[in-house]
């Protein structure tokens, strides 16, 4: 079982995704350092807590994307 996200660390990922899609992906390291740029005041805890949660958000929209792309070529 995984870890449950505080609604803190959704709330603040889901936002600075929002504000900066393009500065995130599925690279933990460079989600870190983005998120330490863009908050200030938190602790490195809560800054992986979000870098992780951004990451894990990039990974499971790039399968749902990629789970379309195979729905949409079996159609054709």
């Amino acid at each position: 079982m995984g870890n449950v996200k505080t609604e803190q660390v959704k709330r603040v990922g889901k936002e600075l995704m929002a504000r900066f899609p393009d500065k995130f992906s599925r690279d933990f390291d460079g989600n870190k350092h983005a998120v330490n740029a863009y908050t200030e005041g938190t602790t490195k805890t809560i800054r992986n807590q979000i870098a992780g949660y951004i990451t894990r958000a990039f990974a499971i929209a790039e399968a749902h994307s990629s789970k379309q792309v195979d729905e949409e070529e079996r159609a054709d």
